[in-house]
């Protein structure tokens, strides 16, 4: 009887598949994602200190030796500076397209999205969060309500606590400084807890004002573990929400630059120490990109990546980072041009698949509009290298992109007279 019935009723098997295909859904984890950057501590730093809650993370995750700074001595070296470094990690690219070369973030080029703008451009009706002790980052880097960034907005942000000189007074040690970030995280960690948006990020800049003020010191050391505490409260507020709610979290820490190695006070150049970062996360699902040193730009194609945020194909040829989760066909490019030869090579992850070679001699995406690129060839990833003759092609720029199945690498070549890059 009851095959009959539903060999006689089509609708019934609709109904089914609908009733099954929602039950799955809501069986399936909400994804979320929590960043956060803690400002100016050196990887050397982070690994002699205690940081217990640190720990914590990354036992259920990983720890990562990483790098800011872009390549050095090539197009994209980029300032160890704080504000350039968040702008990285916010896009996905060095500061030869992000074009934020100081804390001033005198002219940020919206072209390269923010991973805040890609959530909400797929996703319109997914909640974002912003918890800073500086106001900066959401209205001048996310660009919050700009034409540019098509007014954007973030749900709930918690910021701005520095100019208010009469609640933080300003005193000479920066003790308001700490203050505001306990403030910040605080509330991040209430609110996190309470409502779970779906993307947040955390700023704390007390670390960096203590590294600036006193280097290498037993106060600096003092600020981390501290920051180390404020990490517990955030993990712990994660960790409520996996327990008690149908949620997958990701979460990643980081610095945003190091310090230099004679008094650990500066940064901003592009000495070993200065460059050299970390990153913890409780990511379970880590890559190839995580064991071999990634860059603080490899942090938003990976939230994208958790989010299920699809990068349209002209934004992602423009990436720079690569996602340390998941699934990958390549990584480590290496492009270079002799006279008119092209010449690549690359690590193959999956060396059964295929590799698109594209490249194109102009720039129209850095001022808003789309490049023409041309597919060279497609080969055998396994090969890991490849040459072609450009000689058709002469020009004293070139965008190169290596497409595998599941990412991408891009590399520029620019010759002396090629203008690549807007500086200040």
């Amino acid at each position: 009887m009851t095959d009959h019935l539903l060999v006689k009723s089509p609708w019934l098997w609709v109904f089914l598949l609908l009733n099954s295909t929602i039950q799955a859904q809501a069986q399936s984890p909400q994804k979320k994602a929590l960043f956060v950057i803690v400002d100016g501590i050196p990887r050397d730093v982070i690994e002699k200190v205690a940081t217990p809650n640190l720990d914590s993370i990354a036992a259920v995750g990983g720890y990562a030796p990483a790098y800011t700074g872009g390549q050095k001595g090539t197009y994209s070296e980029t300032p160890t500076i704080s504000a350039v470094g968040y702008n990285s990690l916010l896009t996905g690219t060095w500061v030869n397209k992000h074009n934020v070369w100081g804390n001033d973030i005198a002219a940020p080029n919206y072209a390269y999205w923010s991973i805040f703008r890609f959530l909400k451009d797929q996703y319109p009706h997914k909640r974002t969060a912003v918890f800073s002790t500086w106001l900066d980052n959401r209205t001048k880097l996310i660009g919050e309500g700009l034409p540019q960034t098509n007014h954007l907005r973030v749900t709930h942000s918690f910021d701005g606590f520095e100019l208010d000189t009469l609640r933080f007074p300003h005193d000479g040690e920066k003790l308001y400084i700490q203050a505001i970030d306990e403030l910040v995280v605080d509330e991040a960690a209430d609110y996190l807890r309470k409502q779970a948006p779906d993307l947040s990020w955390v700023y704390l800049e007390f670390t960096d004002d203590m590294g600036h003020r006193y280097g290498d010191s037993e106060k600096f050391y003092q600020a981390v573990r501290q920051m180390d505490g404020q990490m517990g409260r955030l993990w712990r507020a994660i960790r409520f929400r996996e327990k008690n709610f149908n949620e997958d979290w990701l979460v990643v820490i980081t610095t945003d630059h190091g310090r230099d190695a004679q008094t650990g006070k500066g940064h901003g150049g592009q000495s070993d120490r200065e460059r050299a970062t970390w990153i913890v996360t409780n990511a379970q699902d880590r890559n190839a990109q995580f064991q071999a040193t990634p860059g603080i730009v490899d942090i938003m194609p990976t939230l994208a990546r958790h989010l299920a945020i699809a990068l349209p194909k002209a934004q992602a040829f423009e990436l720079d980072g690569v996602p340390f989760t998941g699934p990958l066909s390549l990584i480590r490019p290496a492009v270079n041009l002799q006279g008119q030869k092209l010449s690549l090579s690359w690590q193959a992850i999956n060396p059964a698949e295929k590799v698109k070679v594209w490249v194109t001699t102009s720039n129209h995406f850095q001022e808003g509009g789309q490049d023409n690129y041309r597919l060279l060839g497609e080969l055998e990833a396994k090969a890991e290298k490849a040459e072609f003759d450009l000689g058709r092609l002469p020009s004293p720029f070139y965008k190169v992109v290596l497409e595998g199945e599941h990412n991408n690498l891009n590399s520029w070549i620019v010759n002396a007279k090629g203008a690549a890059a807007k500086q200040p």
